[in-house]
């Protein structure tokens, strides 16, 4: 999108380069991703990282109102809620499709958000190989308000460690050796020095939850949370005897659960900015829109689009008997923002906060970006394209 860098780029592109990079993660890491790493970042001019830094301050506005909760009341299903929630979350993601306005200017769009971590550590690495193998000028930055490596990971430590040691501190996932993100969770336990755990291995005893660490048994003070609840439900029988994680346990949550269904989807409805498509819940739809066409329709409990209905019809309306458990949204429009050598391709950038205890605000740090010559952009869509997958982006500044 910064039309000087994406033609040095691709000039000075080759697969050797390429095959560097994906080697480069790979050894720090001590494994390849299983997912589709692009050939490039996002190169994102200064007048769209400041509508996305825009966009994303309008949106933690929301966020921080004093009445959040309260409106938010009924974000977390029955079956869902975690004792001792906090006051925030220690993670904000925020995904925004890059779109162009009626001027034909490139704008972000918001599709997502989640008070849960993504590739935290992950990103790190996959950027600092980007400017290591390509040569990735100093005029642009995958990071903000002044982060560095050093900082950021020093940051990240903090939120996620607090005042614990390092063995007192878990990242929790089901079967996370079988997760495609799995490189995310070996480079968190290489840099931040935390054991990656399975649900099926903590151990109980009271209100205490424990794990083996080369046959010793250790206190959990905090869980490092990467479960999506759902996801645990859906494989709850075959998982076999596990510990219940819906219990009161003497255990700190970073983030804790509830905060992936408080700031969600639940959440659009909401928000009011330029950046946001209109969204209802469709039980306070105040109309019918003529141009159904133009909506989608996306159901507020489920993860990783299951269930989200493209082109609706009357019928589908019709068939909703829940309507208070959906939202009806306007589409949004990608746009093939990125020239690549075998043809233009879409774009989203996931823009990355931590939230420490005591701060009244979260902090912008980092970013990830997905790229695909499909508007069904997803990391595991396109493995026979090329110059798509997971990638991330560098900011010029605004």
């Amino acid at each position: 999108m910064i039309p000087s860098l994406r033609t040095y780029y691709n000039q000075y592109f080759t697969q050797q380069h390429y095959q560097d990079f994906l080697n480069g993660m790979a050894k720090e890491a001590g494994e390849a991703p299983a997912f589709k790493v692009a050939e490039t970042p996002v190169f994102v001019p200064g007048q769209l990282t400041a509508k996305l830094i825009q966009a994303c301050e309008e949106i933690v506005n929301v966020i921080v109102q004093p009445d959040f909760k309260t409106l938010t009341s009924g974000a977390i299903p029955a079956d869902m809620n975690v004792p001792d929630e906090n006051d925030h979350p220690h993670f904000l993601i925020i995904d925004f499709a890059v779109c162009k306005n009626e001027q034909d200017v490139l704008t972000p769009q918001l599709i997502e958000l989640q008070g849960f971590p993504s590739l935290y550590a992950f990103q790190e690495l996959m950027a600092r190989q980007f400017r290591e193998q390509f040569n990735i000028p100093g005029t642009v930055s995958n990071y903000f308000n002044g982060m560095n490596d050093d900082s950021y990971l020093s940051l990240l430590q903090q939120v996620i460690t607090g005042p614990y040691q390092s063995h007192e501190v878990v990242l929790l996932e089901v079967k996370p050796h079988e997760q495609k993100t799995r490189i995310d969770f070996y480079y968190t336990t290489h840099k931040l020095g935390i054991a990656t755990v399975c649900i099926t291995d903590l151990i109980q005893e009271g209100k205490k939850l424990f794990y083996l660490n080369n046959g010793s048994k250790i206190q959990i003070k905090r869980i490092y949370n990467r479960v999506i609840f759902d996801d645990l439900l859906r494989q709850q029988e075959t998982l076999g005897e596990h510990v219940d994680l819906f219990q009161d346990l003497d255990v700190e949550w970073i983030t804790h659960p509830n905060w992936f269904y408080r700031i969600s989807k639940y959440t659009m409805p909401f928000i009011h900015s330029e950046f946001v498509p209109e969204s209802w819940f469709l039980h306070q739809l105040p109309s019918l829109p003529s141009d159904l066409e133009n909506y989608v329709l996306k159901p507020l409990f489920s993860f990783a689009g299951q269930g989200v209905v493209i082109d609706i019809t009357q019928q589908d309306l019709d068939n909703i008997t829940d309507p208070e458990n959906w939202i009806i949204q306007r589409k949004v429009q990608y746009a093939r923002a990125i020239e690549t050598p075998d043809g233009p391709a879409y774009c989203e950038i996931r823009m990355m906060y931590l939230w420490p205890d005591g701060a009244e605000r979260p902090l912008l740090v980092h970013n990830l970006a997905r790229i695909s010559k499909s508007k069904m952009i997803g990391v595991t869509k396109d493995k026979s394209d090329t110059w798509v997958g997971g990638s991330c982006a560098f900011f010029e500044a605004p």
